[in-house]
């Protein structure tokens, strides 16, 4: 290959250099050689990070290429659920050393059921698709984590799942406290444990979501519909997941074919390079700013990496 092909290549990777501070027009072959070689580390920290995983999650999940039964193993192996399953076993084993009455028991259980789709809106709505995390290197990576990944390849089964650093505080403050002023220390034990249980049914709601079939139930297709759009068409509203009553409350509910224009930024959030130049700490953990259809790009990848091999 000439050294014109290769500057050529290596300007069409422009945003990746821009995020590791490589500016400029055009770059020079030195500057190729190190986006090569930190595209490859990149790529080499995932591969090792995913073989020191035990059982199957110690390669890649993409739910578009997953069966039914391929999701409900990797579901029930993933920690976080496991995790989760664990503490409502020891909550309810809490409940029962230290029992609440029967009336306060299925409050606090109702309770934490029903403000549960109020709780994940105004999270979701306020907290992942807010523009404050991006904004400070302490809680760019949080961010990047828990939301920016999933919008940029929403089938990638391992970023679905939320992380339990953060999913677990947000349980606990939204179920122990009141769960307690219901039933005392039974109570909030019944209240955490109905939250973590919940929090199982909506992960794994959202996984048959994201699975390449069509439901045959009206309600399921329509739930799934409605969540779709929010990843592929436009990210500002269906901000539920089994739930839309709050969206339909606060009227961020619509229908694709009541938003005739695609938004820009569904899959990026609104991260843009614009503001990636102001804040670069997700670009740069990022290897760029993402833009276009995740099979888009998928196929950019290959083309690209095909290109190098020959």
């Amino acid at each position: 290959m000439t050294a014109h092909g290769q500057g050529a290549r290596c300007t069409h990777g422009g945003r990746m250099a821009q995020a590791f501070g490589l500016h400029g027009p055009s770059l020079n072959l030195p500057q190729c050689a190190r986006i090569r070689s930190l595209n490859y580390l990149w790529s080499t920290a995932l591969i090792v990070e995913h073989a020191k995983r035990p059982g199957i999650w110690n390669r890649a999940h993409h739910l578009d290429r997953m069966t039914l039964r391929d999701l409900v193993v990797a579901y029930f192996q993933y920690y976080a659920i496991q995790a989760y399953l664990l503490l409502a076993a020891i909550s309810i084993g809490v409940a029962i050393w230290s029992p609440p009455s029967l009336v306060a028991g299925l409050t606090a259980a109702v309770f934490a059921v029903i403000a549960y789709p109020l709780v994940w809106y105004l999270l979701h709505r306020f907290v992942l698709h807010g523009t404050w995390m991006w904004k400070s290197p302490l809680t760019a990576r949080t961010w990047k984590r828990i939301h920016y990944d999933h919008h940029q390849d929403p089938n990638h089964l391992e970023v679905l799942f939320g992380a339990l650093y953060t999913t677990l505080p947000a349980i606990a403050a939204a179920t122990l406290p009141v769960g307690y002023l219901i039933g005392g220390p039974g109570g909030a034990a019944i209240a955490l444990a109905a939250g973590l249980l919940t929090t199982c049914l909506y992960e794994f709601a959202h996984c048959i979501q994201h699975l390449s079939y069509k439901p045959k139930n009206r309600m399921l297709a329509k739930m799934k519909k409605q969540h779709m759009a929010h990843h592929f068409h436009d990210e500002n509203g269906n901000f539920g997941i089994t739930s839309f009553w709050p969206d339909k409350l606060f009227g961020t509910y619509y229908s694709r074919e009541e938003r005739a224009a695609k938004s820009s930024t569904v899959f990026n959030l609104g991260y843009t390079d614009e503001v990636a130049t102001l804040f670069p700490w997700v670009a740069s953990m990022s290897g760029g700013v993402t833009k276009g259809h995740p099979r888009k790009r998928a196929a950019n990848q290959n083309d690209t990496q095909a290109a190098d091999a020959a």
